[in-house]
Order: structure tokens, then C-alpha cells, then sequence
């Protein structure tokens, strides 16, 4: 709270400054003229130096990133059901560990949040997590939630989605698209992996052979717990789930739809994904059972030059619907070879590959929490240096939503916000759009080939393409 709070006191040096702003906010909603930061001083007196006092200055003016802008496609928009959080720990027993530099056994221990719809009223949760700093020293943040915590579950059952987030990342900074995804009836389960504070080197590897293996262990333990009744699991239809992934959760989420592993890692996991990778005898145990939709939003297709995640044609494996995310100037995982290739080399199901172009790597989380503006390493956790991030979170609930709809639960009518749209946003057209009303979505085909969902001048820089099996 410190470095928030230092530039918190700074910024009334600059002019147009953020204090400024947020002064003027203040002051209105405690029905007050607006006055320097001394006044406030005096006003709040020591209370200004607590910290909830300071988070409720931040939080007065901040939006719950689960909540789209103005300039959202339609399907961007939160649900009818109300949103609730629960959290768990959930425990392998007797799990190899190589982050010691030589394999040893333990319990493995992942906390896991759990997003799902659930009956209105509380107070909306406060998200509290941290991130590494370049000196693998954690940073924290708060991202302010729509979800109440433990709320009681809505009555009904619905599709379980299984969240898996980036490397070094947490679970809070996906939880803009668990809360989205549970108010329009999903149960979303997303682990905090515990990945090792390293960039790089060998550690990485820990994350590379646990991705996977925890996938597949927290599915059988919500299977498990849904089996069993248990809130708020017992709501989670079991016999429709989906994965979604970023960066080291998509390289987890493609390899639990079947993609076979590459030989390769089974040393260079120190052993541990060698009864898994092809043609090994649990090759097929990773295969998620009644898995109808994959998201794979920047999945790296290899580590380094000569380490390849996959067997060559190890993604044809695949038959479950795939929906492929990139930006297209991502030099983390590649954009072509990278994220393109794998789309292309999955030609046993029907999927998709949405481009987001200049775009970089960090487009799934959420935009950059206050904390993490002093630093450029802390906000490129975060931002992108081209696209605004809550256009990106935007776009990226639109189209999820609308292909988890059509896959997972079967809406049809979801079908043509994301078949048939012309390939490069940049062609679509509108000729008798209305010019009173801006704001109104396009209809898409065959009124319009401007996407359907997308206002006006408002669907630029991204393509869409689909290939279906067999191509």
C-alpha cells in the first residue's frame, strides 16, 4: 500500500493530474466543494492515512472490470443472474516437486476460486492478490469484483468451466471473465497454480509438467464434489464443461482437449510428464471427459527454440470445438509461426482463431489496478501498448460468450455472432445504419457485414477466421 499511496500524494504535482480528477469525485460524493488535498487532509484528518480510507477513494470512482464500457459488443454484458465467489483449497496428495532441482514428493496444495450464479444481495468482494516485481519481490493490488462472497447459489444446473491462468499469474486477474461468464449461468473454477517466481530457466519447467496435471486433478475434484451435493459444486453440470485458458493455462487447456505431448518433455520436466506424453501409457488420462468448448487465449506452441509443447501433428488429436486468441504482434508465443500454427494444425475440429491486430501478449487480464501504475514492469502484467484493455476484455467477453453459448450450451441463435462474419473487421459495412442512433449494434448478415454485436466505426483491427474439420 505504500507505493499506492506515495503516488497517490505526488500526483497533485502534475497538471490534468489523476488526484485532481478523483478530488473532484471525491468531494461530490461526500457533498462537498471541491478543495485542495490539504482540505481533504483536514477533513478525513488521520483517517487519510488508513488504508481503507484510501481504498475507498480508489474504489469510489474504480468499475468492476466484469462490467463492459458503452463502446462493448452486445454479448459483452454481464447476465440476468447475480454473481457469487467461493474459496477453496484443494490437495494432491504425494505430487512431485522439481522446483528443489531434484524430484521430491509432497502434497500439493491449490487454493481455487469458484465464480457461479447465485441469488442477489451483499457486498460486492474486494479482489487481493500480487504479482512478481522484476525482483521476484510480490507487488500487490485489489481489483474490485461484482461477486458477493459465498452468496446463496442460484437454483438450477449449469456448465462448468474450468479457468486456468497464466504463468506467475493469479486467478483475480481473470476474474473480470469468471464473474461475466457466472452471471450468464456458468460455474467457473479457476486454480491458483503457484507457479515459481522465475522468469525463465529451469523452473519454468515446474509449470510446464503441473499445468495439465492440475487441469485434469481440479475437474475430477469438482466432478467429485458436484457428485456429492456439495455447495456450490453441486450446481455445476459436470456433463458440459469447458476450458479456458491464457498463455501457460492455454498451453494447459490445449493439452487437456488431447493434443499429445511432445517426447521431449518428459526429461526436461524432470520425468514427471513421462507416463503422459505420447505414446506413453497415460497419454490419454489428461483427455477432459465431456468437454464440449476450448478457449486457448495465447498459448505458446514451444519454449524456446528447440522445446515444442506438442508432437508434429499432436493438435489433429483434437476434436473438440477450439476458439483461438492472439494479438498479432506477440513476440512472447508468436503470432505466425506461434498461435496461427497451432490453429491451422488442428484440423480435426471446427475452430476459430480471432486476431487482434498490434496487439501484444498480455490481452486476457484485467486492465492495470492502481497499484501496478507506478512501474512499467508492473503494468505490462497488464496493458498493452496499443489496445486499451478494457476494449480487449470487451471484445474477448463477446465472442466467448458467444461460442461457449452455441457449444456448450447448445443456443444456436449465438451461431451468427461468430459464423459467417467477413474475415478483416476493417471490411465490414452498414449502408442504411441508422444516423440518429450510434449506438445500435449491427445485425449482421445479411443487413450488414459490419460483425453483428459491433457499433459503428467500432469493429477495426481484428480478424476472424474459422476452418472446419477436415480443413
Amino acid at each position: 500500500m505504500g507505493t499506492v499511496l506515495k503516488g497517490f500524494l505526488m500526483e497533485k504535482e502534475r497538471k490534468h493530474s489523476f488526484f485532481e480528477k478523483k478530488e473532484k469525485l471525491l468531494c461530490l460524493a461526500f457533498g462537498r466543494k471541491t478543495g485542495t488535498r490539504a482540505s481533504i487532509q483536514k477533513f478525513f484528518g488521520s483517517f487519510f492515512q488508513k488504508r481503507t480510507f484510501l481504498l475507498s477513494c480508489f474504489l469510489a470512482a474504480a468499475a468492476a472490470p466484469a462490467r463492459p464500457g458503452i463502446d462493448a459488443p452486445t454479448l459483452a454484458a454481464t447476465g440476468p443472474f447475480a454473481v457469487g465467489v467461493a474459496t477453496f483449497e484443494l490437495v494432491q496428495p504425494n505430487q512431485i516437486d522439481i522446483t528443489s532441482g531434484k524430484p521430491e514428493r509432497s502434497d500439493r496444495h491449490l487454493p481455487l476460486r469458484v465464480w457461479y450464479p447465485a441469488h442477489a444481495g451483499g457486498t460486492p468482494i474486494l479482489y487481493h492478490a500480487a504479482l512478481p516485481g522484476p525482483d521476484e519481490k510480490p507487488v500487490p493490488f485489489t481489483i474490485p469484483g461484482i461477486a458477493v462472497a459465498d452468496a446463496p447459489p442460484a437454483p438450477g444446473r449449469f456448465p462448468l468451466v474450468i479457468l486456468a491462468h497464466g504463468y506467475n499469474n493469479t486467478p483475480e486477474v481473470l476474474a473480470w471473465l469468471g464473474e461475466n461468464l457466472a452471471s450468464k449461468g456458468y460455474v467457473v473454477a479457476a486454480p491458483a497454480f503457484h507457479d515459481p517466481p522465475a522468469f525463465g530457466g529451469p523452473r519454468i519447467m515446474e509449470s510446464v509438467a503441473r499445468r495439465p496435471l492440475d487441469i485434469e486433478f481440479v475437474t475430477a475434484e469438482v466432478r467429485r464434489r458436484a457428485a456429492a451435493g456439495e455447495k456450490p459444486f453441486a450446481h455445476a453440470d459436470t456433463d458440459r464443461i469447458a476450458l479456458i485458458g491464457y498463455s501457460m493455462g492455454g498451453y494447459g487447456v490445449v493439452t487437456s482437449a488431447g493434443a499429445l505431448l511432445s517426447p521431449n518433455l518428459a526429461p526436461a520436466t524432470g520425468g514427471v510428464l513421462a507416463p503422459y506424453v505420447a505414446g506413453a501409457p497415460k497419454a490419454a488420462t489428461l483427455k477432459i471427459d465431456n468437454l464440449k468448448a476450448v478457449v486457448a487465449m495465447s498459448p505458446p506452441m514451444r519454449l524456446g527454440p528447440q522445446l515444442s509443447m506438442w508432437t508434429p501433428g499432436g493438435l489433429a488429436a483434437i476434436r473438440t470445438p477450439t476458439f483461438f486468441i492472439v494479438g498479432g504482434q506477440d513476440h512472447l508465443v508468436g503470432y505466425n509461426p506461434g498461435v496461427r500454427t497451432l490453429f491451422e494444425a488442428e484440423t480435426n475440429a471446427p475452430r476459430y482463431l480471432l486476431v487482434f491486430r498490434e496487439a501484444g501478449h498480455n490481452i486476457a487480464m484485467s486492465p492495470a489496478p492502481l497499484a501496478m501504475q507506478d512501474r512499467l514492469w508492473d503494468q505490462d502484467w497488464f496493458e498493452d501498448p496499443v489496445w486499451r484493455k478494457s476494449r480487449l476484455n470487451a471484445i474477448e467477453a463477446h465472442f466467448i460468450t458467444a461460442f461457449l453459448d452455441r457449444y456448450v450450451k447448445g443456443d444456436t441463435a449465438k451461431a451468427s455472432y461468430i459464423d459467417g462474419l467477413i474475415p478483416n473487421s476493417d471490411d465490414g459495412t452498414w449502408p442504411n445504419a441508422p444516423l440518429t442512433d450510434y449506438a445500435t449494434p449491427s445485425p449482421g448478415p445479411p443487413v450488414a457485414t459490419l460483425w453483428k454485436g459491433f457499433q459503428q466505426a467500432h469493429a477495426a483491427g481484428m480478424t476472424l477466421e474459422f476452418k472446419s474439420p477436415g480443413s
